[in-house]
């Protein structure tokens, strides 16, 4: 499953996402249509999988001892946190009031994708996290910056 681009759509008034048409037709092929939703631990915003996508990161993450204080940090913020969901007839899903409390998601969201998985941000917490990149992009001692010189050499590598 990949991600990629984004768009904002609004959460009605039960905390229903309506997953975009481009994510929804490839969710229904990959995993029939069953997504798991847990918060990103770095930021203030969830991370939704597709379920199929899921289950490897659980599996490694359930196999983790909880003895050691940071992988138990992990089960405990990944998978404590994991809801799994269903994308009903009509393409969406709901949220628990946990977790959109957790991202700060109010009516409008936008959704990002990210390759194997995608970000769910409160729309004004997304413009303002894109502002902030953008400036590190832009910035020359930023290791964003960096990144992007490095990636800037392979515009002419053959395809």
């Amino acid at each position: 499953m990949f991600f990629q681009g984004n768009n904002t759509v609004n959460l009605d008034a039960k905390g229903r996402l309506a997953v975009p048409v481009k994510h929804r037709e490839r969710l229904a092929e990959s995993s029939a249509s069953r997504v798991v939703v847990t918060i990103n631990p770095r930021a203030r915003c969830l991370w939704l999988f597709a379920e199929n996508d899921w289950e490897s990161m659980a599996l490694t993450l359930g196999r983790m001892t909880s003895l050691d204080r940071t992988k138990r940090a992990l089960q405990q913020l990944l998978l404590g946190n994991a809801t799994d969901a269903e994308l009903d007839s009509q393409g969406r899903i709901l949220l628990s009031t946990e977790l959109r409390a957790y991202a700060g998601l109010q009516k409008r969201v936008t959704l990002v994708g990210l390759g194997g998985k995608c970000e769910l941000w409160d729309a004004d917490a997304w413009t303002r996290n894109f502002d902030d990149l953008v400036a590190q992009a832009n910035t020359a001692d930023s290791q964003l910056s960096a990144q992007l010189d490095e990636m800037d050499g392979m515009d002419d590598m053959p395809l």
